[in-house]
């Protein structure tokens, strides 16, 4: 995940950080706030209907499941350019609030992790992919009202979600290494469940960045890297869900 912030003050004299060359004054202001919040759920909302939409394809169709099913690389193809997009989206600074190239990038990540998602789907049964997609929302939208109403900050502890992110990194290189020669049924759920867990807490932690009014926040210039990771959040909840409680056709 990108946390590329820099440090500001707020009012009360403690230290919130925000992106780049934003000031705090501006961040402050409600307006901006609410405008910079809808933006970025907007946006939210149109990769989930498109990401939806692709998996509802690749999950009913039957010649787009076999199809896929049979040709590996196309995964492959759209996983590499998940990566590229998403590195160059959260790494630079230029594309990512230059229009049109933000929003072309944007709708290539999308449509690559959109693939890479129902190829995944297409693997499991009709049924267990309408469960985790419910799961899924349940979880978001709860996690999205308790970070409006609480008062924990998460934002606070980003040391604490980075060595998550690394100790995830890691177990999932282990496990897939051993899953490659053995598999283990046991091992394969404890990762999806150590994984849901953990994208449900990086989800809570991507919210109150783009909610502001806490110790780190994104810049409103930065529209294009909270819709980015709060996105990715979810759709890593449903795919780790979706091993929780799904069966392989």
């Amino acid at each position: 995940m990108s946390w590329l912030v820099s440090k500001g003050h707020d009012y009360s004299g403690e230290e919130r950080a925000v992106s780049d060359n934003f000031g705090p004054g501006e961040w402050d202001d409600r307006k901006v706030r609410h405008t910079f919040i809808r933006k970025v759920y907007s946006i939210i909302s149109v990769q989930l209907l498109i990401t939806v939409a692709i998996i509802a394809i690749f999950t009913f169709v039957t010649p787009v499941s076999e199809f896929v099913r049979r040709n590996v690389a196309v995964y492959y193809v759209s996983y590499a350019v998940f990566i590229i997009t998403y590195l160059i989206l959260a790494c630079c600074q230029g594309p990512r609030r230059r229009f049109p190239w933000n929003i072309i990038l944007l709708t290539l990540f999308t449509l690559a992790l959109g693939f890479m998602t129902g190829t995944i789907s297409s693997m499991y049964q009709t049924k267990a992919v309408i469960i985790a997609m419910i799961i899924t929302a349940v979880v978001s939208i709860s996690v999205t009202i308790f970070c409006f109403q609480t008062k924990v900050d998460f934002t606070s502890c980003t040391g604490l979600f980075c060595v998550m992110g690394i100790v995830l990194m890691v177990t999932g290189i282990v496990t897939g290494i051993v899953l490659a020669f053995n598999y283990i049924y046991w091992l394969h759920m404890l990762y999806a469940a150590l994984g849901a867990i953990c994208f449900t807490l990086f989800l809570a932690y991507d919210t109150q960045l783009v909610l502001g009014n806490r110790r780190h926040t994104i810049s409103p210039e930065d529209y294009i890297t909270g819709a980015l990771q709060i996105y990715t959040d979810i759709v890593y909840i449903f795919t780790f869900v979706l091993q929780l409680v799904g069966s392989r056709d």
